[in-house]
């Protein structure tokens, strides 16, 4: 009867751990580019009654979350035509870099802006998008937008008109004095064990060593990764009708295992009315 009741507890823990990520995914049905997450159960180490003379008699003691994984199935794409909204239509991940302390983070979240020194950056955190930062392709670093490179003979003092950046990732730049050239190239980077990425929240992921990336970021539409939509802002790939039948089987196993808790309860209340 103890053994029913605590068997019980670890299942009410276990569903209400469940129902916490899939209320998570539900809240970030809206959030750009999130990832939704995945719980999945394993058994707690059994009792062993008879070893295994013949058939071994074991009882559980219940069950525990095994992993909580996120999914990274493509989420819908969301035209929105500003030119620095950039989306990944396939495989692969941008990277950032923190300007005051170096540290990079991956990220499928490409709601960018130009700052007023004119870095490509994530809104909000300011973080630096990672690509090629020459004219010439072959410097990697910061991607700027502004008219260093520019070809020989553009006027002092040209100034950028317009830009847009295409689905290689390439910067390519207007002058006010109608010169066009490229700028720089954002890249992409690819991880073999992406669930080995740690989420840091505003949608970046750390950790990207033990995720093992690749030996470096490479253009887009390369090395088996997707192309980049210029205009466009990858969704959540959260499904909301999965999502509610998965909250409703996590609260029938709910109240289930609250009903255990109920019947060993009554037995144990059973007991104690013998010895009276």
């Amino acid at each position: 009867m103890l053994r029913s009741l605590h068997t019980a507890v670890t299942g009410l823990q276990e569903f209400q751990q469940r129902v916490d990520v899939i209320g998570n995914n539900i809240a970030n049905i809206n959030t750009v580019a999130y990832k939704g997450a995945r719980a999945t159960s394993a058994d707690s180490f059994s009792d062993t009654l008879q070893g295994a003379v013949g058939n071994a008699l074991q009882i559980g003691n219940g069950v525990a979350t095994g992993t909580v994984s996120s999914v990274f199935t493509q989420g819908s794409l969301l035209q929105t035509n500003a030119p620095t909204d950039l989306a990944i239509a396939g495989q692969g991940f941008f990277t950032v870099r923190s300007p005051v302390t170096g540290e990079i983070y991956a990220t499928r979240d490409g709601s960018f802006e130009v700052d007023s020194a004119g870095y490509l950056v994530t809104s909000g955190t300011r973080l630096r998008v990672q690509g090629y930062s020459d004219a010439a392709l072959a410097a990697r670093g910061d991607v700027r937008i502004d008219p260093t490179g520019a070809p020989a003979g553009v006027p002092a003092g040209a100034r950028v008109a317009s830009y847009l950046i295409d689905g290689t990732g390439r910067v390519l730049v207007a002058l006010d004095d109608g010169t066009h050239f490229t700028r720089g190239q954002v890249l992409l980077q690819q991880f073999t064990s992406p669930q080995s990425l740690t989420k840091e929240g505003n949608n970046l992921f750390s950790n990207l060593a033990t995720a093992e990336p690749l030996a470096l970021s490479v253009p887009p539409g390369s090395a088996g990764l997707g192309t980049i939509e210029a205009g466009y802002l990858e969704m959540s790939n959260v499904d909301l009708t999965g999502e509610f039948a998965n909250l409703i089987t996590a609260q029938r196993g709910f109240q289930a295992n609250s009903r255990i808790v109920s019947t060993s309860d009554e037995l144990l209340q059973e007991v104690i009315n013998l010895k009276r």
